[in-house]
């Protein structure tokens, strides 16, 4: 009888209790906008964070209440959706700049010596904390793949050659999260540029360049020789390390041609730079020659 008892008083709080809850529910709900659902269903779904919100909701309630698209663009979404949604909130579209994820280092197994073996945890935040790294560079890919672990899009993958992550400009979205994710901020994002051309140093070692060199032979060394070599002004040395500004660069690749070591990268080019330079030198001495 005790039993039946317990069990009608315990039937009893639950039932009370489901009535306090609709009550409740009922009192203090919320209207949400229905563009919100509309919006969601264009957006991917990846609560990847590279529109700086905290999700997709997010980013659609924030496109709802928004007077201006200006500074709300969703990377995985793309243009086609974005200017769906700004059809939806009535406001006008904002054409966002193709982005993809470029390493910051060239540092493969066979130009970078391998100085030690690890055991540890397979994570790069984990080997950085511990002062750990298989190679001499101090600012070079650790290799364990956290980026490609933290990445919604299958962009990344490490090739086993190389030891080092492979971005798929065709997959990837733009979304950055693979930068944050890098503890020695080897990925960074640039335009992808025309037609899918852009050149960039792939190098993060700013220490002085015999000791880079040592360290990498595929490093820069801050000679300068590509900053001195662009017409552009896109090129500047700071720290013993180079950079392009993707704003200035007019993508000649003269920079590429003329770094000693092969730090500086290109991608999109149908030619290599090498053969490109060497094809126009052919053709300015026939032009000598005929005149």
């Amino acid at each position: 009888m005790s039993i039946l008892y317990a069990i009608i008083v315990l039937g009893g709080i639950g039932l009370l209790g489901a009535v306090v809850l609709y009550m409740v529910s009922k009192r203090f709900y919320v209207k949400e906008d229905s563009r919100i659902a509309l919006i969601e269903e264009l957006l991917p779904g990846a609560n990847c964070g590279g529109c700086g919100r905290s999700g997709c909701h997010d980013f659609a309630c924030a496109c709802v209440s928004a007077s201006s698209l200006d500074s709300l663009v969703c990377p995985g979404a793309g243009d086609e959706a974005m200017n769906k949604i700004a059809s939806i909130v009535g406001l006008a579209s904002v054409q966002s700049r193709p982005m993809v994820a470029v390493l910051k280092c060239g540092g493969s197994c066979e130009v970078r010596p391998s100085t030690a073996r690890y055991d540890g945890a397979g994570s790069c935040a984990v080997m950085q904390q511990l002062g750990a790294g298989t190679a001499g560079c101090p600012c070079g890919c650790l290799g364990e793949g956290d980026c490609v672990d933290v990445c919604n899009w299958n962009a990344i993958h490490i090739d086993p050659l190389s030891g080092l992550p492979v971005v798929d400009e065709d997959l990837c979205s733009g979304c950055g999260v693979c930068t944050r994710a890098c503890p020695r901020h080897v990925l960074e994002l640039r335009p992808k540029g025309p037609k899918g051309r852009r050149v960039w140093v792939a190098c993060s070692n700013t220490e002085r360049g015999a000791v880079a060199r040592k360290e990498c032979t595929a490093a820069c060394i801050g000679c300068m020789k590509c900053e001195k070599v662009c017409p552009f002004g896109a090129v500047t040395v700071k720290d013993n390390l180079s950079y392009i500004d993707a704003d200035k660069c007019r993508l000649c690749r003269k920079c590429i041609v003329a770094c000693p070591t092969g730090a500086i990268l290109d991608a999109g080019f149908p030619i290599s730079a090498k053969d490109a330079a060497a094809l126009a030198d052919k053709k300015q001495q026939e032009s000598k020659k005929d005149d």
